[in-house]
C-alpha cells in the first residue's frame, strides 16, 4: 500500500483541470485519508459477541489511485492526464510534436492542448518542447515544429506515440527515426526515407524567418496515418505515462516542503540549457496549476491568447555530454534517457525529491521518493524538464 497523503475531495466529482486561464478553485473543505498502519495486527473479537461480517470494500490504494480503466458512458480516464475524456481519445495514440521555442519562434500556436510536455537542452544552449497530443481533432494546426533530436524519440516511445517532426540531426537520428522502432510523421527532407506528404506545410509570419514558419496540420497527419499504415490505437508496447489519483482525491503531499516558484536553470545565466530563457512555474494554490512564464515574460498560447499551465511539473535529471566536444560546427548533446537518475516532482505546491527510473525503450517513466515508494501524480497536465546533471545544481525553487 502506498503510504502517501492523500485528500479526499468532498464533492461528488473532481478532477484537476490542467489548462486555461484561471482555471477552477480547489473545493471546500476537504479531508485527510490517513495512511493504515497494517504493521500489527487488530485485537481479538470477544467471543460472547456476536459478529456481523462486513462486505468487502476496496483497499485505501485501490480506491486512491487509477488502476483499471474502463469506459464509463463513452467516457474513460486518461493515460497522460488521468482525467475523464472521450473513450476514442484515450485509446488513440497520441502524437509526439517537435516544438520551436526560441525567442524568434514565438508564440506557438496550440501547445495549450498537450497532455504531456517535454523540453530539453540542444546545441547552442537552448531547450526544444515535445508536446504529447490526445486532444486535438478540433486544432487546425500545431507548431512551429522543428527537427529531431534522437533523446526525444527515445522519450516519446514510452508513450508509444506517433512522432512527428521537421528535420533531423544526422547521423544521430537517421537510423533510428528510419527504423521500425518508432512510428513517425516525418517532413520530406533528406534523411527521412517514408516521408509523410501531407502532415506539414508554411504559415506566412510576417517578421520572422523561414525555419520559423513550419507547422503540423491535422488533417495532413490524420492521411499520413493512414497512408503509412500505422497503428491508430496504442499497442501493446504502451503501458502507462504516471499512476494518477483518483477522481475525487488530490496528492497533497503535506509532509513535503513548499515549492511555489520552480526554476530548472535557476534564476541566473549559466550555459546548462535553462540559462538563457529562465523559465519558471509558479503555483497558484486557488485552482493548483503552475502557471509557466519564460523569457521573463508570459509563456502564451497563440491559440488562445492563455498563459501555459499544468499541474505537475517534472525534473529529470540525465547524463548529458556533447558529441564531437572539439567540433564547434555539430555542437550536438546526448541525454541518457533510459537507466536511473535524480528526480523531483512539484505538484499541489510541494516538491518530493526522489529517483527516475526506466528500464528500456518502451519502458514507462518511474518516479519514486527517497524511501522507494512510487510518486502519485495529480490529474492534470505534466511538464517534464530534462535537465543535464553537470547543471543540476542550478535546479532552485522557493
Amino acid at each position: 500500500m502506498k503510504k502517501k497523503v492523500l485528500a479526499a475531495v468532498m464533492a461528488a466529482a473532481f478532477i484537476l483541470s490542467g489548462c486555461g486561464g484561471e482555471g477552477q478553485e480547489l473545493p471546500s473543505p476537504i479531508r485527510t485519508v490517513e495512511p493504515v498502519d497494517l504493521s500489527t495486527e487488530p485485537p481479538a473479537p470477544d467471543a460472547s459477541e456476536e459478529i456481523t461480517p462486513e462486505p468487502e470494500q476496496p483497499t485505501e490504494a485501490a480506491a486512491n489511485i487509477i488502476t483499471e480503466r474502463s469506459v464509463v458512458d463513452g467516457k474513460m480516464q486518461s493515460y497522460l492526464t488521468g482525467e475523464w475524456k472521450d473513450a476514442e481519445v484515450v485509446q488513440r495514440r497520441n502524437m509526439a510534436v517537435m516544438i520551436n521555442n526560441i525567442t524568434e519562434s514565438l508564440p506557438q500556436y496550440g501547445i495549450s492542448r498537450a497532455s504531456i510536455m517535454y523540453e530539453a537542452p540542444v546545441e547552442g544552449r537552448i531547450t526544444r518542447l515535445m508536446g504529447l497530443f490526445e486532444d486535438y481533432d478540433d486544432l487546425d494546426h500545431i507548431g512551429s515544429v522543428r527537427s529531431s533530436r534522437d533523446y526525444y524519440i527515445y522519450e516519446a516511445m514510452a508513450y508509444d506515440s506517433i512522432y512527428c517532426n521537421w528535420g533531423l540531426a544526422r547521423p544521430w537520428v537517421e537510423e533510428l527515426i528510419n527504423s521500425d522502432r518508432i512510428d513517425n510523421i516525418s517532413c520530406p527532407l533528406p534523411g527521412i526515407y517514408n516521408p509523410a506528404n501531407n502532415a506539414f506545410d508554411r504559415i506566412s509570419r510576417p517578421g520572422k524567418s523561414k525555419e520559423h514558419t513550419g507547422y503540423l496540420f491535422i488533417d495532413g497527419y490524420n492521411k499520413d496515418v493512414e497512408k503509412l499504415g500505422y497503428e491508430k490505437n496504442y499497442t501493446s508496447r504502451f503501458v502507462q505515462a504516471f499512476t494518477f489519483v483518483n477522481e475525487g482525491y488530490v496528492a497533497t503531499y503535506d509532509e513535503y516542503p513548499d515549492a511555489v516558484k520552480v526554476y530548472p536553470g535557476g534564476t541566473q545565466s549559466n550555459a546548462g540549457g535553462y540559462g538563457k530563457h529562465n523559465p519558471c512555474f509558479e503555483y497558484n494554490a486557488e485552482d493548483g496549476l503552475y502557471y509557466r512564464s519564460q523569457y521573463g515574460q508570459k509563456h502564451i498560447d497563440e491559440m488562445n491568447g492563455e498563459q501555459l499551465t499544468v499541474t505537475n511539473v517534472v525534473f529529470k535529471v540525465c547524463h548529458g555530454e556533447e558529441r564531437l566536444p572539439d567540433d564547434p560546427e555539430y555542437d550536438y548533446l546526448a541525454f541518457g534517457v533510459h537507466g536511473t537518475g535524480d528526480a523531483y516532482v512539484f505538484t499541489n505546491g510541494k516538491v518530493i525529491k526522489g529517483t527516475w527510473r526506466r528500464d528500456g525503450d518502451y519502458e514507462p517513466n518511474l518516479f519514486y521518493d527517497e524511501k522507494g515508494e512510487e510518486i502519485i501524480f495529480n490529474q492534470g497536465k505534466t511538464w517534464i524538464c530534462c535537465i543535464w546533471d553537470d547543471y543540476a545544481q542550478y535546479i532552485s525553487y522557493e
